[in-house]
């Protein structure tokens, strides 16, 4: 029986994460509707996902379920309220403050691989209003399903030369990308090597403006929602503490990382800029003991390689639904605030349907 579905974003790196499950939707029958909002405003995702213009049209739907890749989610809105979650956990801030921080906002989180589930699975079992199923992440589908053609188109680009991206986070005291990009230029020139290059939606135009000049016959600029395909067509990636990172090294390819905050065993870690070629170097040169760790991680962060995330999530929300995962639990009293503060967010006063 088809049913309607929201999905929720808050930023442009949203699209990448929902559009995948859109196409699941979409496939199994359903209505698929998208309610963008704040840095997603303005953008829309492929097919017939139908747009929801504002707070009422969301609540005049009264979907079955929400799916948000935000940290947060409206709800005066009816339906299971799932957690796809923006990103991998590259440990910016500590646990409280960060990945593992709960709201009382959802129903369902949606993990990603044992990393997260583990964690999440305890704090349900404490807090017992949200249940945990873990599915894999809906944005890393066509990481390994179906063919590529832009993927195909920028491997066409480099002409049999390795292939390198850059990738940087947007969190100022983070960013390799003021750091590198005369080091990055000069590869650039020396034209041994095709970069496909990426910032952070949030990053300054300024850097936009730079990053962008160098684009031309060894380099291409990939906007944010074609940073899958980026991933499928690149050989290595260098980038700082960004969650590129895990996306990348799900794939089991080398990453070289500049000042990562927390580095790890599968990162090839440097912090003076003029070192960047000999990381390459290494990067494309890896030793039985990087490989050994590049696969020991991706298989605790993100171990399901067969693109089939978007359809475990639609599953485990009809559990959810079906109360197949048992009863939900209250939902603590700070939910109310962060409710009231939602709404003045969306511009949304009327009756809830939550």
């Amino acid at each position: 029986m088809m049913a309607e579905y929201l999905l929720f974003g808050t930023e442009r790196y949203a699209l990448p994460i929902l559009q995948p499950l859109a196409d699941a939707l979409q496939d199994a029958g359903h209505g698929v509707h998208a309610w963008l909002v704040d840095g997603a405003r303005g953008t829309a995702l492929r097919g017939d996902v139908r747009p929801v213009a504002d707070a009422r049209a969301a609540v005049a739907l009264r979907p079955r379920a929400i799916f948000s890749a935000a940290n947060w989610v409206p709800t005066f809105v009816s339906g299971a309220k799932v957690q796809l979650f923006h990103g991998f956990n590259v440990e910016k801030r500590d646990a409280a403050r960060g990945h593992f921080r709960v709201r009382g906002l959802f129903d369902l989180y949606c993990t990603q691989g044992p990393a997260t589930t583990a964690p999440f699975a305890a704090l349900a079992a404490r807090e017992g209003h949200f249940k945990v199923v873990e599915t894999g992440w809906p944005k890393l589908d066509p990481l390994f399903r179906g063919d590529d053609a832009m993927a195909d188109a920028w491997r066409a680009a480099a002409g049999g030369r390795p292939v390198v991206m850059f990738a940087s986070t947007f969190t100022e005291r983070l960013s390799a990308a003021p750091h590198l990009f005369d080091a990055i230029a000069a590869d650039v020139a020396d034209g041994r090597r095709f970069w496909l290059l990426t910032l952070h939606p949030k990053c300054p135009e300024a850097l936009f403006a730079r990053y962008r000049s160098l684009c031309g016959p060894n380099a291409a600029f990939v906007e944010a929602v074609d940073l899958v395909s980026a991933q499928r067509a690149a050989d290595v990636l260098v980038a700082d503490t960004t969650s590129v990172v895990s996306e990348f090294v799900v794939q089991r390819k080398p990453v070289v990382t500049f000042r990562n905050r927390a580095p790890k065993p599968h990162m090839l870690e440097f912090e003076d800029p003029g070192d960047l070629r000999e990381m390459l170097r290494q990067a494309f040169e890896p030793s039985e003991a990087l490989r050994d760790a590049l696969a020991a991680y991706a298989d605790e962060i993100h171990p399901r390689r067969d693109g089939l995330s978007s359809r475990r999530v639609i599953a485990a929300t009809d559990a959810l639904i079906a109360g197949r995962l048992g009863a939900l639990g209250r939902k603590p009293i700070g939910r109310l605030l962060r409710g009231l503060q939602i709404r003045r967010e969306l511009g949304y006063w009327g009756l809830s349907r939550g």
